[in-house]
């Protein structure tokens, strides 16, 4: 499924947006696309760095959940936060240019927690892997 509203579903705004488009959505897997360009506030030399990564992880939970409110819920964008991140592995920090598809697994969803394991995947190559809980914030935007 391709959404070309992808920035309704954020409660970032721009220049923190960290996600294009949100390509997959089902009850426990969400897939989004991101170009890494120039401008982006996270690139340093040419390279995303790894804070970049960790926060489209969290970009990529935010869709998913802004997407499930907005429409399956029929309610506003929630707010969450990054309760953890554990077991995060960078094996490389990508290029300007370059294409990330992020994919995250919900492996729990109890009382405003969920629980993701998450892979970005850049020119065929995992180049990311965590585990991240994403707190829910009681107002919504």
């Amino acid at each position: 499924m391709d959404i070309q509203k992808t920035r309704e579903l954020l409660p970032q705004q721009s220049p923190f947006i960290m996600i294009d488009c949100l390509t997959k959505f089902d009850e426990k897997i969400t897939e989004t696309s991101f170009e890494v360009r120039n401008d982006n506030i996270f690139v340093e030399n040419g390279k995303l760095n790894a804070c970049a990564l960790a926060e489209n992880i969290a970009q990529t939970c935010a869709a998913r959940l802004g997407y499930v409110n907005k429409y399956i819920l029929k309610k506003d964008v929630q707010i969450g936060f990054i309760g953890a991140i554990k077991n995060l592995s960078v094996v490389e920090t990508p290029s300007v240019g370059d294409i990330l598809t992020t994919r995250i697994e919900v492996l729990q969803d109890i009382m405003g927690v969920t629980l993701v394991d998450a892979q970005i995947v850049c020119n065929n190559k995992v180049i990311v892997k965590a585990q991240m809980k994403i707190a829910i914030a009681e107002k919504n935007m």
